[in-house]
């Protein structure tokens, strides 16, 4: 049986009661689509729980959306050897729009790495929302993870911007089943405070939050001893998101002793993903990799030598 294939006979065991024109539609995509290495996968296959009361029809534009209120996973299997590890990405965008990520989990992938892009709903002033869909995700990704060929304790969170903000929430907000191994987070909103990104806060928790919810979505403010280990990237001149939000995460977290790392480039600005014009994309490259697939206690030990 071929690796397409098999995604769907999980999903359908998964998704019993999936509906006949969507099992249509994933042959469709296998027979057709599988150059694209990637399968669409919906977190709520019977509808979410809670709408998030946009109206407006969604849009996609390649891989970016707007208007998001069908939440749904697509899947990189891992290409290669397989080194069991998965990453769960989070596009960013401000809560107001989803982009960034493909050419990391395509990157990833290619890696031996399965990957999952998550076109997580907006939240439209519904803060919980985003985070309903991120650990819906982890739970599928975990409930399928022999199948798949991960390690269910080998399966991290990536983010943009606000999507960074996101994974952070997923790391300092998990429940039982969604814990993250890890968290890759690339200039990640943290704070809803004063250094905060106003149209991540505004989108998120509406333009009069209380003191209680911004403190609950301040990341930094939640981390514990049991919060993942976080590799945090950001750019100087970041005038989007300022740097401090990934100090301020990466303070917290070496304040209770949780392994950290912090890379902050002399330039870049803001939004520069994991494209290959970046300056320090080869650092960014290899830093990721080596969080996502050495063992942890060589990430805390001396450098390895590379050949």
């Amino acid at each position: 049986m071929n690796y397409e294939l098999r995604f769907f006979v999980i999903l359908s065991e998964t998704y019993p009661t999936m509906k006949k024109t969507f099992i249509v539609a994933i042959l469709a995509l296998v027979a057709g689509t599988a150059s694209a290495q990637s399968l669409e996968i919906p977190l709520w296959p019977d509808g979410p729980a809670e709408s998030n009361g946009i109206t407006e029809p969604e849009q996609r534009n390649g891989w970016s959306w707007r208007n998001t209120t069908q939440a749904a996973m697509f899947v990189w299997p891992a290409e290669g050897e397989n080194t069991g590890r998965a990453v769960v990405i989070f596009p960013g965008g401000g809560y107001a729009m989803l982009v960034e990520g493909a050419d990391f989990a395509e990157s990833l992938a290619s890696q031996g790495i399965t990957t999952v892009l998550v076109k997580y709903r907006l939240p439209n002033g519904h803060h919980n929302i985003p985070l309903t869909d991120a650990l819906q995700a982890m739970r599928i990704v975990r409930r399928n993870a022999s199948d798949w060929g991960v390690d269910p304790e080998q399966i991290g969170v990536a983010g943009f911007s606000a999507g960074g903000h996101l994974a952070s929430t997923v790391l300092t907000h998990y429940d039982e089943g969604t814990r993250p191994a890890f968290g890759i987070l690339f200039y990640p909103v943290i704070t809803m405070g004063a250094e905060t990104h106003a149209g991540s806060r505004n989108f998120l928790l509406g333009e009069n939050p209380t003191p209680e919810l911004e403190a609950l979505y301040s990341n930094h403010l939640q981390v514990t001893p049991e919060t993942p280990r976080t590799l945090i990237f950001f750019s100087n001149d970041d005038r989007t998101v300022h740097p401090a939000n990934g100090t301020m995460f990466y303070d917290a977290l070496k304040a209770r002793n949780v392994l950290a790392s912090l890379y902050i480039f002399p330039s870049g600005g803001h939004g520069w993903g994991f494209r290959p014009s970046f300056r320090y994309h080869e650092t960014v490259k290899s830093a990721a990799l080596d969080w996502i697939t050495s063992p942890i206690g060589e990430l805390s030990g001396p450098p390895r030598r590379r050949p």
